[in-house]
């Protein structure tokens, strides 16, 4: 009596066709699901206009720690006003920046990757989103009308960054990615969720940057989940230590307002270092940004022993979250 042999799986062309089906789904979403800046923002609706109910320019207290510290809190109204709006535009305008560096290494990694590789689509469906959300951004701050620099000097240097990390090092640059989208995308959310009326031209941009980006981040995580693990040993120790490095240096860089904002309105240094250093609620605050990436790390084998020990000494441990995008309130009940 003979016994029927079960086959092998083929573990690679398995996971390979799952990673294929994960970026189809994400390319159909883009397709099925986009929005274009001059359409689905209505620019031109007098309520739209920066000028009008200008209290809503004072920055939310939920999400913005300027927003609720006592220095703030203190300003006349006219003030809180121009420092919201400014402070808004310069996000804004940060976001933009960050938006075509992430732009100008995707279109690197893209041009190395070979016939049928499923990535090149989606990868090509997140350049046209991320390119409106640029054009959003600019108009925007255009129509505040502040002129705003963006991103510090220094910082601005990362252009020059983009395309070479890409093409070298995609575990690195898909890193970064994340480590520019995911304060964005947490601080956006947690205005959108609190229901305080902030001006309409920031929510419809908030919108449309949440709604896309939750595909643009997705593809991150899908990204590294991939390849991280096809990496040599010691490549991994150093991509588990660079992980939180980069999550430290480029999170602080978009979160942080270049030192010509604080100049701008004449801001005392010690309500900077508060807000965004030296109080134990800042800190906890940056690291709760990264509640995705921390268990991201976890699940494709980044969290030894030494990694841990980087994101403690850089103070952006805590905790982990059972699934992408989770509350930070149910994350803490749990």
């Amino acid at each position: 009596m003979s016994t029927a042999v079960t086959p092998p799986v083929d573990t690679d062309l398995e996971k390979a066709q799952e990673y294929a089906a994960t970026l189809l789904l994400l390319s159909e979403g883009s397709v099925n699901k986009h929005f274009d800046p001059f359409e689905d923002i209505d620019w031109d609706n007098p309520d739209f206009d920066p000028d009008a109910g200008p209290e809503r320019w004072i920055l939310p207290v939920s999400a913005d720690p300027l927003g609720r510290h006592p220095w703030y809190l203190a300003q006349s109204e006219e003030r809180k006003i121009a420092i919201g709006k400014y402070r808004q535009a310069n996000v804004a305008k940060v976001g933009l920046q960050f938006e075509t560096i992430l732009i100008s290494g995707m279109v690197t990694h893209n041009f190395g990757l070979p016939n049928g590789s499923p990535e090149f689509r989606y990868c090509s469906h997140e350049m046209i989103e991320e390119h409106n959300h640029t054009l959003m951004f600019q108009e925007m701050v255009n129509r505040i009308g502040e002129d705003v620099p963006g991103m510090g000097p220094l910082v601005r240097k990362f252009k020059y960054l983009g395309a070479p990390v890409a093409a070298l090092f995609p575990n690195l640059f898909f890193m970064a990615v994340l480590a520019g989208e995911e304060p964005i995308d947490h601080i956006q959310k947690a205005i959108l969720r609190s229901g305080e009326d902030v001006h309409p031209i920031m929510r419809g941009v908030m919108a449309i940057h949440v709604a896309e980006e939750a595909r643009h981040i997705s593809f991150a995580h899908e990204f590294l989940k991939n390849h991280v693990p096809e990496s040599k040993p010691a490549s991994r120790f150093v991509l588990s230590i660079a992980m939180p490095v980069i999550m430290y240096i480029l999170g602080r860089s978009i979160f942080t307002p270049p030192r010509s904002f604080w100049r701008e309105f004449d801001i005392p240094d010690y309500v900077r270092k508060e807000l965004f250093y030296g109080s134990k609620e800042s800190k906890q605050e940056f690291s709760d940004f990264f509640g995705d990436v921390r268990t991201l790390a976890r699940d494709i084998g980044l969290m030894n022993p030494v990694a841990k020990a980087v994101w403690k000494l850089l103070k952006i441990d805590g905790h982990t979250t059972r699934y992408r995008s989770e509350p930070l309130r149910s994350a803490k009940a749990g």
